[in-house]
């Protein structure tokens, strides 16, 4: 009967805090200066970058695209083609390898979304970076850019590395991250994964642990820890 009681209270205060993280996501998002807010966050913090001394991991980018549509913000990510080198099928976020000619990370980010889907650089306003990530298989640290795009837009999808492009409510991520087993700070680490399904597409690995981080990073830039 005590276990069971216990149980219970745990549940219940996991129920709470999974509302509360939910709530205070929902909040930042029903602001009238959503992305002004999103842009104070991730520029008055210093990402967590990933040390690469033996040179392990090969330094890559993404970008985070995010928008609006119908008085809702979204989400924008890829399905990589089935003939690409790396992560066949996989849902991830336009980016890919930083190279030589790449001034910088956010440089490679923003020139492989246009590779990839055809979004001019021009047309997007970076919002700041947020944390560093890992693939394993292959060894890439990736460093996430958070920008945010127009809408509806003329995307020019390359055959040859995107099959599609998936557009995904904001909302849905901060009422799925609250429900995950793994904490804040295994996602930052690198070690906690969380999964999302959405309209029958599965959203893994490291691209989700990204968009957990970003929510994460949100949260406590409002002064709640989920």
């Amino acid at each position: 009967m005590f276990i069971e009681k216990a149980d219970r209270e745990k549940g219940n205060g996991e129920e709470r805090n999974g509302k509360a993280f939910t709530d205070n996501v929902v909040d930042i998002m029903c602001g009238r200066d959503f992305c002004k807010t999103i842009k104070g966050i991730l520029n008055n913090r210093s990402p967590r970058h990933i040390r690469n001394d033996n040179l392990h991991y090969t330094p890559s980018a993404v970008l985070v695209p995010i928008f609006k549509m119908n008085g809702e913000y979204y989400l924008l990510f890829t399905k990589r083609a089935t003939q690409v080198r790396y992560h066949q099928g996989h849902i991830s976020f336009p980016g890919g390898v930083v190279d030589e000619t790449d001034r910088s990370p956010e440089e490679a980010a923003l020139r492989e979304a246009d590779e990839e889907i055809g979004l001019s650089k021009d047309d997007v306003e970076i919002l700041g970076p947020i944390d560093d990530a890992l693939t394993f298989v292959p060894p890439f640290i990736v460093h996430p850019f958070v920008g945010l795009i127009p809408h509806p837009y003329p995307f020019n999808i390359n055959p040859g590395e995107v099959e599609k492009t998936i557009e995904v409510p904001l909302k849905f991520f901060a009422s799925q991250v609250s429900k995950t087993d793994s904490t804040p700070e295994e996602f930052e680490r690198g070690t906690g994964y969380p999964e999302f399904r959405y309209c029958g597409e599965l959203i893994w690995g490291t691209t989700a642990s990204i968009v957990a981080n970003f929510l994460t990073i949100l949260c406590r830039g409002k002064g709640a820890r989920p």
